[in-house]
């Protein structure tokens, strides 16, 4: 097992937002995360993450306990994260922004850094060639150069994995990475992060489009901060709870 959330609880004065969540992804899984609106899905990826402090529950993460850490420790632990939004520097080029996210591994010292020492410069080497890499991953080696404000907003949304994975995570946790594209744009994707399952990655992610079930080994389904339902994709279609979660219960019929 490399990630196990058990009894995941986080109040926010009199409203529950998550409610004793359990949860354990497999190593090399796809797991789903799908849930309406205000469900707290985007919560539980706050509060493994460490963006927001549990009231009650434990994270295990790679057999150790992450509970109660900062977010930056929990991505040198390995866990990376993408966002709804993405965080990019508009500015910056395509490769410029996952070189920016590379600051965990190598590390230069201070030094090194302002004597422009062969250990720092061999490091900026291997920094670049990292990150050229992940763009070839993600299939956007063709447009490291162009504005990232610039970029469609798929595009902007694969920059977002690709400034995650410069992290080196194990587990990858994706906040809709399918949100607000096209057809063209969510084929794309898709193909992307099958391809990046095929590098050993694991994945839990948050989802509304329902095209995502095709990826997925399982899904978990909450509502009003609680699971409801967990099961394989074929499954999840079929099931009364999240049929009425999603539409009401006039519709189980």
């Amino acid at each position: 097992m490399l990630l196990e959330v058990k009894g995941l609880t986080k109040r926010f004065g009199g409203l529950i937002a998550v409610n004793n969540f359990d949860i354990s992804v497999d190593h090399g899984e796809i797991m789903g995360l799908l849930g309406p609106n205000g469900a707290g899905k985007s919560t539980i990826f706050d509060l493994i993450t460490g963006v927001t402090r549990l009231n009650e529950g434990s994270v295990i993460f790679n057999g150790k306990n992450i509970t109660g850490k900062k977010p930056y420790q929990v991505a040198e632990e390995g866990i990376g994260r993408t966002f709804q939004l993405n965080p990019l520097f508009g500015e910056f080029t395509v490769l410029e922004n996952v070189i920016a996210a590379c600051h965990l591994h190598p590390k230069s010292s201070l030094l090194g850094t302002y004597f422009n020492s062969s250990a720092y410069r061999y490091n900026e080497k291997v920094i670049v060639e990292y990150s050229q890499e992940l763009l070839r991953i993600v299939g956007l080696e063709h447009i490291k150069d162009e504005i990232a404000k610039n970029l469609p907003h798929g595009y902007q949304k694969m920059l977002g994995v690709a400034r995650a994975l410069a992290t080196r995570p194990k587990l990858l946790l994706m906040d809709e990475p399918l949100g607000g594209m096209n057809p063209l744009e969510i084929n794309f994707s898709l193909k992307a992060i099958e391809k990046l399952r095929e590098q050993g990655l694991t994945f839990l992610i948050v989802e509304h489009n329902m095209r995502i079930l095709k990826l997925c080994e399982r899904i978990v389904v909450i509502s009003f901060g609680e699971k409801i339902f967990e099961g394989s994709s074929k499954q999840v279609t079929e099931n009364t709870d999240v049929i009425a979660a999603y539409f009401g219960s006039q519709h189980i019929a």
